[in-house]
């Protein structure tokens, strides 16, 4: 197995084996799966019988909860005491920014979530990345990175790409690509105004604070040989211009943040530095870069009998 195989097996690790488990109950609102919940999650919510109900087959929010505000504020309760209660490590990084919790990207969000409790319940996260990149006219092909503050709450002083962030309640893809390039990078209107939206990639990863089934717009952007990113709101340490081979070699490190590395391949592949002609499991990467998240969760519509979930395939 080659190493970039294995890179790509690592930010899959629930995709390629969580579902055997078994330990895992999708998670109803409205009776559409909005999520999917570990066993230890659901030995909490238990406690909370009014809240949430647990059968053999799922875990569905009271379906008392008619609109958007009622479920998000009940939802939110609970999170503050099991917060409170130092219950989930994850909840350590509560940041009063919400992510909507939606059926599908395009729908209406049926409530929305603390982003440090998403993992709790396995909800797709999204996000923007912008790959800031120059043409050396030397080195080729070098691209900018980030290493993250050491105050980040998570992945901190971890190696980054040269933007991201994921997309707040109230911010379209747009607006969170130029909001974070600006507070991130410092990159000047005259610059954004070149960015590309090349697409996205998903994937389904793992942690000991939970599940994230992560979807990323990306973006690229060609930037002057002369600029210099600088951050402007205290959440990275320094910027590093690296050559594409040596780019390349920093994401086998340690210190690389895991849910990133999929928009550095992306990068990468698109722009031929990894190819199928230098890369023998080539297909099965880019497979794992384009990970089905949407139909995966509703593909398997549920409907509720006697107490079990079934799905409508």
């Amino acid at each position: 197995m080659s190493r970039l195989l294995k890179l790509a097996q690592k930010f899959n690790c629930f995709y390629l084996s969580g579902f055997n488990s078994g330990d895992c109950k999708p998670f109803l609102v409205e009776g559409f799966q909005v999520g999917l919940i570990r066993a230890d999650v659901m030995k909490e919510l238990l406690t909370y019988p009014e809240v949430f109900t647990i059968t053999s087959g799922f875990v569905e929010l009271n379906p008392a909860f008619r609109d958007y505000e009622e479920r998000s504020n009940k939802i939110n309760e609970v999170l503050k005491k099991m917060r409170a209660e130092n219950k989930f490590s994850t909840l350590k990084g509560w940041r009063d920014e919400c992510y909507e919790v939606k059926t599908e990207f395009h729908l209406e969000s049926l409530l929305k979530m603390d982003r440090s409790a998403t993992c709790l319940f396995g909800i797709k996260n999204y996000s923007i990345y912008i790959n800031g990149y120059i043409r050396h006219p030397t080195l080729g092909l070098c691209i900018w990175l980030q290493q993250r503050s050491a105050t980040k709450q998570r992945w901190p002083g971890m190696w980054d790409n040269m933007v991201g962030g994921g997309l707040s309640v109230g911010y379209g893809i747009q607006e969170t690509a130029h909001k974070e390039a600006i507070e991130e990078a410092s990159v000047p209107a005259e610059y954004r105004k070149n960015m590309i939206s090349v697409g996205t990639v998903s994937f389904f990863f793992e942690s000991d604070q939970g599940l994230f089934p992560n979807t990323e717009f990306v973006f690229d952007l060609e930037l002057p040989t002369d600029f210099v990113p600088k951050n402007a709101d205290g959440e990275v340490e320094r910027f590093e211009l690296l050559p594409a081979s040596k780019f390349l070699e920093r994401l086998f490190s340690a210190d690389f943040k895991t849910t990133s590395i999929p928009v550095a391949l992306d990068f990468l592949i698109r722009h031929g530095v990894i190819s199928p002609e230098n890369e023998p499991h080539y297909s099965r990467i880019v497979e794992l870069l384009h990970v089905p998240l949407q139909k995966i969760y509703n593909c398997h519509t549920i409907y509720k009998q006697n107490g079990e979930a079934n799905s409508l395939i």
